[in-house]
């Protein structure tokens, strides 16, 4: 309980803006490491938002009531005016009791949500679509021995982890979700035919959650243009999405539409969309029906079906643009080409499936 107090005290000072550079870059990177610590900080401060709403609710009503009681006591209220008097104060006051009327019904409603969402144990949250593998794997070759009756000899080469990337140069950069390669000791990229490539990590933005890579493997052959272009505006509510990830061995095809121009809790990083999305899906593409690039898959809500999230492209060409070319043995240069406008969905898939690969952290 100790601990949890000393976390609010500091989640608090968070808030008002009283930490220094260096625990404000401490606390940021929790958030980023442990998603329970970044679910406290939305959680509260939409609790404080709601209590300074009611307070300011009360507020009101309380200088109504004195401004009344001032008239009443200066002789302005009398038994004959009565009528007259409320008449008048609901012509004066009339914006301010509507408007305070909306917040306390509001108030009660969240009031009672924010119980809902804290006595119930299986209420909703955050989760990361990254995919561990290693329990899978070690069940399959514990069922394939038990068949054959022998160990399985064959070299693993799953990872622990999985997502998805996908190319953002034709020099061999791709981009993931931080948390995808957070803590790798060395990393691969496979593409649709099964090819694997060795790729170093160039650059991370874990506030936006997002890693660019680089592959470094000789055997990998440039290519010769992306067929996708980046989307820099807002994409609009309602509008047709699409996603290509690696939820699986090979790539799986997600169909939706853009459910919010905000992520979770209200995340200004990112879309809410409502797709079908899995552990290995974090890092794909989101694609609106013009074959540009509106987003990144990230995560999605538990216990809530079709609500998956998205960095926004903006924040992700913003990450790439905070890289210093000199750093760079080759530079990243964005294509600007669109050529997936204009084509029926299963041929924008077929010129896709080459530039999007599974990203294996070992």
């Amino acid at each position: 309980m100790k601990h949890d107090q000393q976390l609010i005290d500091f989640v608090e000072r968070h808030l008002r803006g009283e930490l220094s550079p260096e625990e404000l870059a401490e606390f940021d990177q929790l958030c980023v490491e442990d998603q329970e610590v970044k679910n406290i900080v939305i959680e509260h401060q939409s609790f404080i938002q709601h209590l300074t709403v009611y307070g300011a609710r009360k507020r009101l009503v309380s200088d109504m009531e004195e401004a009344y009681q001032q008239f009443k006591v200066g002789g302005i209220v009398k038994q004959r005016e009565k009528t007259f008097t409320i008449k008048k104060l609901w012509h004066t006051y009339r914006s301010h009791i509507t408007v305070a009327a909306s917040v306390a019904l509001f108030a009660v409603i969240t009031t009672w949500t924010l119980m809902r969402h804290f006595s119930d144990s299986g209420s909703t949250s955050y989760s990361i679509l990254r995919r561990e593998v290693n329990s899978l794997k070690q069940s399959q070759n514990a069922l394939i021995r038990n068949i054959n009756g022998k160990p399985v000899n064959k070299p693993e080469d799953s990872g622990r982890f999985r997502g998805t990337g996908f190319a953002i140069s034709t020099n061999g950069y791709v981009i993931t979700n931080y948390h995808v390669v957070q803590g790798a000791d060395s990393i691969q990229v496979q593409n649709e035919e099964g090819q694997s490539f060795k790729v170093k990590q160039i650059y991370v933005d874990p506030v936006c959650d997002l890693a660019v890579l680089q592959i470094s493997d000789p055997h990998f052959k440039t290519f010769t243009a992306l067929p996708y272009s980046f989307k820099r505006s807002l994409s609009d509510i309602g509008e047709d999405v699409f996603t290509i990830g690696f939820p699986d061995d090979k790539s799986v095809y997600g169909r939706g539409y853009l459910s919010s121009r905000t992520g979770y809790a209200g995340d200004t990083l990112a879309y809410q969309v409502s797709i079908p999305v899995n552990p290995g899906n974090s890092g794909g593409p989101l694609l609106d029906s013009h074959g540009n690039i509106i987003g990144i898959i990230s995560g999605k809500q538990t216990h809530f079906d079709g609500a998956a999230f998205a960095i926004k492209s903006k924040f992700l060409l913003k990450s790439i643009e905070a890289i210093s070319q000199d750093s760079l043995d080759k530079k990243i240069v964005l294509t600007k080409r669109n050529m997936l406008a204009g084509l029926d969905r299963k041929d924008q898939i077929k010129k896709l499936q080459n530039y999007i690969f599974m990203v294996k952290v070992y």
